[in-house]
């Protein structure tokens, strides 16, 4: 036996609680890794601690590394920053991104983690998994130079989503969500903001992440003729009506789904799971994605931090995890 870890389980639907776990020895393919932060992905993990994943999704919705099954209990999380403590020399004293739960320590293979690169910092490769998702989003959608794009929802996704889309040339690019907070957001990502009243139309493409059915709505209102709506929302076991009446056929609209448990077809016969996530991790070399980061808490504190995020009681983006070390 390698020893012990902690990891955090949820018990049962709204409640949490650390747990000691027991650790085997690494394998000759196998990593040990101490984790020094993960992040919580509020929008399904809140579903998660809620129960809400219809039994119909669960298979769809396990983690790669989860233990248990919903709703609960189970170990569920896949944003985790930790160095390599034994492996393979290659890896060894390496940081490392991994799809693993909220955990102090654990062993997977080898192949299962990907180093950051020296220029970006432990602390903002928690944002890897998300930005991975941005990145399938806009392989979805293929952006074109001059585009003029909202993206509804200023939530981890939207904002990730935001970010890079500030990068491509001639694009006009809009947050639109309905806490004007957001608005800093906005302006540390370099792109402009809008509540949903204010927002421009007239778009080639809208981002949809709120996972609301009235930003889904107004998503559609948006859009110039055939324009496209991406929807990277998840509603967990919620039903969500659409005014697919009135104009939106006569307007010829599309409304398109985007979810990246698969690589978009755009790039499925050329990228992997592994180089999508690589280069996640080399577009978190830019500094002005620390903006996504709005709270962080030790992880003994991780029972309570996630109710409150379920609850709305703490607002943030993403909620990073500290651990001894990190």
């Amino acid at each position: 036996m390698t020893g012990m870890a902690r990891a955090f389980w949820l018990e049962s639907p709204g409640r949490g609680a650390i747990r000691d776990v027991e650790l085997s020895a690494p394998a000759a393919d196998e990593v040990l890794v101490r984790t020094l932060f993960s992040g919580v992905s509020r929008g399904t993990e809140t579903l998660v601690f809620g129960g809400r994943v219809p039994e119909n999704q669960s298979a769809a919705m396990r983690a790669p590394f989860q233990e248990g099954d919903f709703p609960g209990p189970v170990k569920y999380g896949y944003l985790n920053v930790g160095v390599v403590e034994e492996g393979p020399d290659a890896l060894l004293g390496r940081t490392v991104f991994c799809l693993y739960p909220h955990q102090t320590r654990y062993v997977v293979p080898a192949a299962a983690v990907t180093p950051v690169p020296p220029e970006v910092p432990a602390g903002r490769a928690v944002l890897a998994g998300t930005v991975e998702t941005a990145v399938n989003a806009l392989w979805d959608a293929a952006p074109l130079v001059g585009d003029r794009i909202a993206v509804v929802g200023g939530g981890m996704v939207g904002c990730s989503v935001a970010a890079l889309l500030a990068r491509f040339p001639g694009v006009r690019v809009q947050l639109v969500d309905a806490d004007p907070a957001r608005a800093e957001v906005a302006e540390a990502l370099g792109i402009g903001f809008a509540s949903p009243a204010d927002a421009l139309g007239g778009l080639d493409l809208v981002v949809h992440a709120s996972a609301t059915e009235a930003g889904l709505a107004r998503s559609l209102e948006l859009l110039r003729p055939e324009g496209t709506v991406l929807e990277l929302s998840w509603y967990g076991d919620r039903r969500v009506a659409l005014p697919l009446g009135e104009a939106f056929h006569s307007r010829r609209l599309t409304l398109r789904s985007s979810q990246v448990g698969t690589v978009s077809p755009a790039r499925g016969a050329t990228r992997t799971y592994a180089d999508r996530l690589a280069l996640a991790l080399d577009l978190l070399a830019d500094p002005a994605l620390d903006a996504l980061v709005t709270g962080e808490s030790a992880f003994t504190e991780l029972p309570d931090v996630l109710a409150g995020l379920a609850s709305g009681e703490i607002p943030a983006l993403c909620h990073r995890i500290r651990y001894p070390g990190g």
